[in-house]
């Protein structure tokens, strides 16, 4: 996502002004802000560690600072719900939270629906707090969120059955820690002592089932059948269950390892595991073992020597049916959501005092008189589709190098077949194509390669011009090795160029 998102925001932040609002300066405005752009998956790699830059935009390091009222909304599909639990436990104000099913998306065009009427929504809360009208907003509990229900995998859900459920506070007392331990290959309730070392090496590759990091509501982006995955993995199953049962908020293991390597990552992930053998992935969570005590003081491991760790897996709300099986699956590697470890790793698993707890949510009555959400409104600008773009994402073996290569693109691939949007009202031309590649091989983790190239048009009458990016991304055992352009013309005439080359040293990671 550094790559991906970086070189995402260094396009966006390349857009030329548009004449009709600026004037004549669009020209002199378009180079100053060409001329001092940034390659932004450069400048993170720069901070592999919670140094300062990042904890100045966290409201984690001063709640209190915090004093205003606080609505925040997210969607489970999206990449950024845990803030919204986090939120709600850290601040001391009046504070709500709200989590629907959707992706990176307004609540009002979520996908995987129910969309609900997030306008209306938001204008409750203004009205509360700016105007001073009683809504009944305050009166509602505290944390809303859409009780997510079994479902098999598919790589699009247009719709995602569940139902809202809600907590008066959070964290909620009502939520209870269900306790699975790992013995053997199972996930057991009964606690065991002895104690069974389980080694675990996974291929570079494991992970491409994963869907991608954060979800926009296209096809292809959801996990896959986690089959091929769990096959690379060690996975441990609970006996199938006798009865529903609901978790809401983080599950947290607790892990006895060790590994041979001093830089190593692990990948955990809880699946619901249906009778035919489908597995779906319910959540996941990602930890730099050298970061197993701190963000801020990354240490490296002592090959050999073992450590007592804790995963956070991301929150969530889901429905595990009775005959389904719980799965914990653990890998050292997860491709391409994760960037490999410098060297090939092995993690010994030792059991016995390794285990998942999972916050059980126990059924409420009090549910079904919640205030139904109202339908979606908008009132967006009316746009024409001059040429579609269909997404495709495509993985390719090749035996014969061992490499893999995992391909996202729209229309046929190319900066040629441009997705073409027009705005009625003004008249404007919007097209948008982007290429991500990544390749690995399964037991060399040099070489992980990951390319984004992007172009975006605008035109309007005789006012044409477009920006293509091109970020390509590598490493060394040593070295993170990033080599970015940035192109924009008037006319397809060259207006300015910018490249960047870095070398940036592998910091424990």
């Amino acid at each position: 996502e550094n790559l991906t998102w970086g070189s995402v925001l260094m396009s966006y932040n390349a857009y030329p002004p548009d004449p009709e609002i600026v004037g004549e300066r669009w020209r002199a405005m378009w180079r100053e802000r060409l001329e001092h752009a940034v390659c932004f998956p450069a400048l993170w790699l720069e901070h592999p560690r919670r140094d300062d830059y990042w904890k100045h935009g966290s409201v984690c390091e001063d709640f209190g600072a915090v004093i205003c009222p606080v609505y925040a909304i997210g969607g489970w599909a999206d990449a950024y719900s845990n803030a919204i639990p986090r939120l709600l436990a850290g601040l001391k104000g009046s504070r709500k939270g709200l989590i629907g099913p959707w992706a990176h998306l307004y609540p009002h065009d979520g996908v995987p629906g129910p969309a609900i009427g997030f306008l209306q929504e938001a204008l409750r809360w203004w009205d509360y707090w700016l105007k001073g009208v009683d809504t009944g907003i305050m009166a509602e509990p505290m944390f809303r969120v859409w009780m997510q229900d079994s479902v098999p995998p598919k790589p699009f859900y247009k719709q995602r059955p569940g139902r809202w459920v809600a907590e008066t506070e959070w964290p909620s007392p009502r939520i209870t820690c269900k306790r699975y331990c790992l013995d053997g290959s199972r996930l057991s309730t009964t606690l065991t002592t002895v104690k069974t070392q389980l080694d675990v090496r996974s291929p570079q590759t494991t992970g491409l089932d994963g869907g991608e990091w954060c979800g926009f509501g296209a096809p292809g982006e959801t996990p896959l059948d986690q089959r091929e995955d769990d096959g690379c993995s060690l996975t441990f199953d609970s006996d199938p269950l006798r009865e529903r049962m609901e978790i809401l908020g983080a599950p947290v293991a607790t892990l006895e390892i060790a590994a041979d390597q001093p830089v190593a990552i692990i990948a955990l992930r809880l699946n619901d595991v249906a009778p035919g053998g489908a597995s779906t992935r319910v959540t996941y969570g990602l930890l730099n073992l050298t970061h197993r005590d701190s963000h801020e003081q990354a240490e490296p491991l002592q090959p050999g020597k073992r450590y007592l760790i804790k995963v956070p897996l991301n929150d969530v709300a889901y429905s595990f049916p009775a005959r389904h099986k719980l799965r914990l699956a653990i890998s050292t590697s997860y491709w391409p959501i994760a960037w490999p470890a410098p060297a090939p790793v092995t993690v010994s698993l030792l059991t016995g005092e390794s285990f998942i707890d999972l916050p059980v949510r126990p059924a409420d009555p009090r549910d079904a008189d919640l205030r139904p959400l109202e339908s979606p409104e908008c009132a967006a600008a009316e746009t024409t589709e001059l040429r579609p773009a269909p997404l495709k994402r495509i993985i390719e073996r090749d035996r014969a190098t061992d490499e893999t290569i995992y391909t996202v693109a729209s229309g046929r691939g190319d900066l040629e077949s441009v997705k073409l949007t027009r705005i009625k009202a003004i008249g404007l031309e919007i097209g948008h194509t982007m290429l991500k590649r990544f390749r690995i091989g399964e037991e060399d983790p040099n070489m992980a390669q990951a390319e984004v190239i992007q172009q975006t048009r605008f035109r309007r009458g005789a006012w044409k011009t477009r920006v293509e990016t091109r970020t390509r991304f590598c490493s060394s055992p040593d070295d993170f090795v990033l080599e970015a352009e940035l192109t924009a013309y008037e006319d397809d005439e060259l207006f300015c160029t910018r490249t960047w080359s870095r070398r940036i040293k592998r910091d424990l990671v």
